[in-house]
C-alpha cells in the first residue's frame, strides 16, 4: 500500500481521465460498489486463489473468549472482508438493482481493491482496476465491444501496438479430453498449463509430471507442446500466437474436431476487424488459461511489446450472476491493470493546460498577490504561489517537477496582465 507524491498522483489521474473519457464514450456507465462484501461472498469458490488473499473483517463485539473459541472456523469471527476483484461486487450489484438496469447493461467500475500479496515490483496489497463489463448479452458481439473498447483506451494513452490473445475455457476443456485428463486432475493441469509462459514446455512438463499425472497423458501433451511451439527453424517459443481462423485453429489443436466455440471466436475476430483499421491486433493462444474459477467461455489478455507481461485480461462468467440472482445472466468483462499501464505512460501533464508558479517576496501585499493570483485562476491557469528563496533554482526544479510549465516574478504594484512568464525548462 503506497503513498503517492503529487507528480505521481497527477499522472495516474490524467491516465484514469483518459480512461474514462474513452469508456463512455463507447457507452459504458460508471458504477460504485463499496469497499467490503460479506464474507460468505468473497468465498462462495468463484474468486479462484484471490479468495486465500483476501483480507476479512473482524465481527465487531468479540471478546477474547469468543475469538479463542472460533479460532479454527474464520466463518465464525468475520462477516465481511475487503473486496479482491471488481467482478464479485458487480454481480451482486446487478442482482440487486436489475429491475433499474437495461437489459444489456454496459458498466465502468474504476476502484482500489485489497489482496494479501507479498509485496514486489508491480504487486501491490492496494492497487486500482479498470473492469468495463456487458451484462445482458450472450453474443460474440459483447466481447469484440469490450476488446475494441479497451485497445481504445490503450491507443489514447499512447501505448499503440496493444494486443490481444484470445482463448475460450471450453477449448480447453475440449483439449484436455483429448490428451485424456480426468476431471478430477483439470484443475491443477489448468494451473501449471498456466505457467508456460514463464517456465516454457520443460518445466511444464516436469511439473506436470512431478504432480502425479499420469505418464502417458503428460507424453501426449509433451509431444503436442513440441509440435505447437517449436518453429520451422527449429526454435522454441512459451506461448503460441495463432490467426484467428478456422484452417489456422484446427491445424493447431491436438486432434482434427473442430470445437464449436472456434466459431464464436472467429466472429469476435471479424467485429474487432471491422471496428478497426491496420492488422487485426488479435491471437489465439490454446493454452491461454486465465486463473480466476469463474470464466464459462471466452478468456482474452491485453498484451504490449515494450513489456513482457499482460496488461489486463477478462473473459466471460456467465455462471456467477446466477449465484445471487437464481437466474443465469450472460455476462463478459475486461480489465485493465492500472498499476502497469500507470508505470508505462510518461509521467507530463497535460500539454494544453497552463501552469504557472508565481514566485514573490517576503514583503509582498497579501490583498495584490491574492488577486493576481485570482485573475489567473478564473482565466483557466493553474496557480502556486512560492515565496522567493535564496535557491531560485531549487524552488522552479520542485515546480517543474510538480508538472508546472512556467513562472514569474511578482512584486508590489503588478498587474496579472502584465506579468513576465518565463518557461521552466
Amino acid at each position: 500500500m503506497r503513498d503517492f507524491l503529487p507528480a505521481d498522483k497527477a499522472r495516474r489521474e490524467r491516465v484514469l481521465a483518459v480512461i474514462r473519457e474513452r469508456y463512455r464514450a463507447h457507452g459504458f456507465d460508471e458504477i460504485e460498489t463499496p469497499v467490503m462484501e460479506e464474507y460468505a461472498r468473497l468465498h462462495a469458490g468463484i474468486g479462484g486463489d484471490n479468495e486465500k488473499l483476501a483480507f476479512n473483517v473482524l465481527k465487531r463485539g468479540l471478546d477474547a473468549d469468543a475469538v479463542r473459541a472460533a479460532a479454527d472456523d474464520p466463518a465464525a469471527l468475520t462477516d465481511l472482508g475487503l473486496r479482491y476483484d471488481l467482478t464479485v461486487p458487480l454481480a451482486r450489484f446487478y442482482a440487486s438493482h436489475r429491475a433499474e438496469l437495461p437489459a444489456v447493461f454496459r458498466a465502468v467500475q474504476i476502484a482500489p481493491v485489497w489482496r494479501a500479496e507479498r509485496p514486489q515490483k508491480g504487486r501491490y496489497r492496494q492497487f486500482v482496476q479498470c473492469d468495463i463489463d456487458i451484462i445482458g448479452d450472450a453474443t460474440a458481439r459483447a466481447e469484440a465491444e469490450l476488446i475494441v473498447a479497451t485497445l481504445d483506451a490503450v491507443d489514447a494513452l499512447g501505448l499503440e501496438g496493444g494486443s490481444i490473445r484470445i482463448n475460450d475455457r471450453r477449448v480447453l476443456d475440449w483439449m484436455l479430453d483429448a490428451f485424456g485428463v480426468d476431471p478430477g486432475a483439470r484443475p491443477g493441469v489448468l494451473i501449471t498449463l498456466d505457467k508456460l509462459d514463464k517456465k516454457g514446455r520443460a518445466g511444464v512438463v516436469e511439473e506436470l509430471a512431478d504432480n502425479g499425472l499420469d505418464a502417458a497423458v503428460v507424453g501426449r501433451i509433451d509431444d503436442y507442446l513440441g509440435g505447437l511451439l517449436t518453429d520451422r527453424d527449429g526454435v522454441e517459443s512459451t506461448s503460441a500466437s495463432i490467426p484467428l481462423d478456422i484452417g489456422a485453429m484446427r491445424e493447431a489443436l491436438p486432434a482434427a474436431a473442430t470445437p464449436a466455440p472456434l466459431d464464436s471466436l472467429v466472429a469476435i475476430a471479424a467485429a474487432v476487424a471491422a471496428a478497426r483499421s491496420g492488422p487485426l491486433p488479435l491471437v489465439f493462444d490454446p493454452f491461454l488459461v486465465r486463473g480466476m474459477g469463474y470464466y464459462t467461455g471466452t478468456i482474452f489478455e491485453l498484451a504490449h511489446p515494450s513489456v513482457p507481461y499482460s496488461l489486463g485480461g477478462g473473459g466471460r462468467y456467465d455462471g456467477m450472476i446466477g449465484r445471487f440472482l437464481g437466474t443465469d445472466v450472460p455476462a463478459v468483462g475486461f480489465s485493465i491493470g492500472f498499476e502497469r499501464i500507470a508505470d508505462l505512460v510518461a509521467g507530463r501533464e497535460d500539454a494544453a493546460s497552463a501552469a504557472i508558479v508565481l514566485v514573490h517576496d517576503r514583503d509582498m501585499p497579501v490583498a495584490e498577490l491574492v488577486a493576481i493570483k485570482a485573475a489567473l485562476v478564473a482565466s483557466g491557469t493553474r496557480v502556486r504561489l512560492e515565496q522567493r528563496t535564496k535557491n531560485l533554482k531549487a524552488l522552479l526544479e520542485r515546480a517543474a517537477a510538480d508538472g508546472y510549465t512556467s513562472f514569474a516574478t511578482v512584486s508590489a504594484g503588478a498587474d496579472a496582465a502584465a506579468l513576465e512568464v518565463r518557461p521552466l525548462d
